[in-house]
């Protein structure tokens, strides 16, 4: 059914698994898609009661936006991809079942952010998260705006301007990981968290999670706008492109 994810429902935990580990999960338009529908498909159907996203392999749960794809856009083609960013993210922050992060390697990025937007994230000791979206030559819109209401303006500031990645030690002391657990016990454990609030009363849990984003939804209305205003001035201005070149010149010339 799908061509750039898995799915399978076990027990009551639908679970998606991002599925191109060859470019560390990262995702395009058409997976983006795809994820979409499979997480609007799990929260109607009734024998579903929580659902888990992870990732292909043992490197990345996802390594963010594909960059082959995004190394063509132009100005219009930026406004079109921030509304399917918002379709994205709208979709993972109305969902009525709760969602738990598998995460197994890095989540770079636009996977930051969505790995985010989950309920609650699990962890190994090897897992490497973080925003590095400048050093593409990439302004980070949706990436501050989640991180300011998880951490505040002046972690959200180091971050976004550094594009460092965190060690799962660090994102764990910072309150963004629950668990970190050994890496082939991060699966085990995200079904028993799935478990546990699959057996909560399911209406609390819907209003619980409409409240949450109730209570974020001006900041997310206005991250987009703004995304959308930035990303067309940003592509406009040349500097992804010539960044992102770089970037597969360097790559080609190590190969």
């Amino acid at each position: 059914m799908y061509q750039f994810i898995l799915t399978e429902v076990v027990e009551r935990a639908g679970v998606i698994t991002l599925n191109r580990p060859e470019k560390l999960n990262a995702w395009h338009s058409p997976m983006r898609a795809e994820i979409i529908q499979a997480l609007k498909s799990y929260d109607a159907q009734a024998g579903v009661a929580a659902i888990i996203m992870t990732g292909a392999g043992d490197r990345a749960f996802c390594s963010g936006q594909d960059l082959e794809e995004a190394k063509t856009f132009d100005v219009a083609r930026s406004r079109e991809w921030m509304k399917e960013w918002h379709d994205y993210y709208e979709t993972l922050r109305g969902l009525s079942k709760p969602l738990i992060m598998a995460l197994n390697g890095v989540a770079a990025g636009s996977a930051f952010q969505v790995a985010l937007l989950g309920d609650i994230r699990v962890a190994h000791p090897g897992v490497r998260m973080g925003q590095p979206e400048i050093n593409s030559g990439i302004a980070s819109v949706t990436g501050p705006w989640i991180m300011r209401e998880m951490l505040g303006m002046s972690r959200t500031i180091e971050l976004t301007l550094t594009g460092r990645l965190m060690p799962a030690d660090e994102c764990q002391h910072i309150g963004l990981v629950h668990h970190v657990v050994p890496a082939e016990q991060v699966m085990p454990k995200a079904l028993e968290i799935a478990r546990e609030l699959a057996d909560k009363p399911p209406v609390a849990m819907r209003l619980d999670k409409q409240r949450f984003r109730e209570m974020t939804e001006a900041g997310f209305r206005e991250a987009i706008e703004a995304g959308t205003r930035i990303q067309a001035e940003s592509y406009a201005s040349g500097e992804p492109a010539r960044m992102m070149e770089a970037f597969f010149q360097k790559r080609a010339k190590k190969a």
